[in-house]
């Protein structure tokens, strides 16, 4: 009997676009995330310049982002959620093959967002970084997701529409479900957005940027 060869594929992937999405810890996340949204509805309180820029910039709800966007090293709560994220930031670093040159990982900016009902968070990336995440502490049924466009979608010109049945490697965006208790890195240069939340319940998520030297 002869034997052939094993079909192959003509298709390989390249230039792979890498989303990492994991819970923070194994157990004792509830217990954390009560502790932490209390503390980022306090900070809501406190932060007058952060609610007046809010209100210009982000309308209907709060964010810390341009007001106190260095959390990590003021508070030992989000201290503590910078040491747990820092693993998390290390396995993706090395899953995507970088050359850190001996240099260590470093949160360089925290910061808390707020979405009431009817809040939205635009599509963007963010500079000055090369990993950047969001965890999540409150998400309620409904709320929305975090949403990533093709990086390549500028460069399409001529290209037909893709299917509806489409591949999800394939589409032009995915979005990942917001679920409390996860975090989810990405490559800064990587355009994202939150598009309108529409329940009547707060969403509240940590997001972060990180830079090696």
């Amino acid at each position: 009997m002869s034997s052939s060869a094993p079909a192959t594929s003509p298709l390989r992937a390249w230039f792979p676009t890498l989303v990492y999405c994991t819970p923070l810890q194994n157990t004792g996340l509830a217990r954390f995330n009560t502790d932490l949204a209390a503390e980022c509805r306090q900070l809501r309180d406190f932060d007058t310049d952060g609610r007046r820029w809010s209100e210009k910039n982000y309308p209907g709800g709060y964010t810390s982002y341009a007001s106190m966007n260095t959390l990590h090293r003021f508070s030992s709560t989000f201290e503590g959620l910078e040491k747990k994220i820092g693993r998390h930031v290390r396995a993706y670093a090395k899953a995507l093959d970088m050359d850190l040159r001996g240099r260590e990982v470093r949160m360089s900016d925290c910061w808390v967002n707020i979405m009431p009902e009817s809040a939205a968070h635009s599509m963007h990336l963010h500079p000055n970084s090369f990993i950047s995440g969001t965890y999540y502490v409150v998400t309620p049924p409904g709320c929305p997701g975090l949403k990533f466009e093709d990086p390549r979608l500028s460069s399409f010109m001529a290209a037909p529409p893709k299917l509806g049945s489409a591949r999800e490697e394939n589409r032009p965006h995915t979005t990942y479900p917001a679920e409390a208790g996860n975090v989810i890195l990405f490559e800064s240069w990587l355009r994202h957005e939150v598009t309108q939340n529409r329940v009547a319940v707060e969403r509240i998520s940590i997001s972060f940027n990180y830079a090696w030297a």
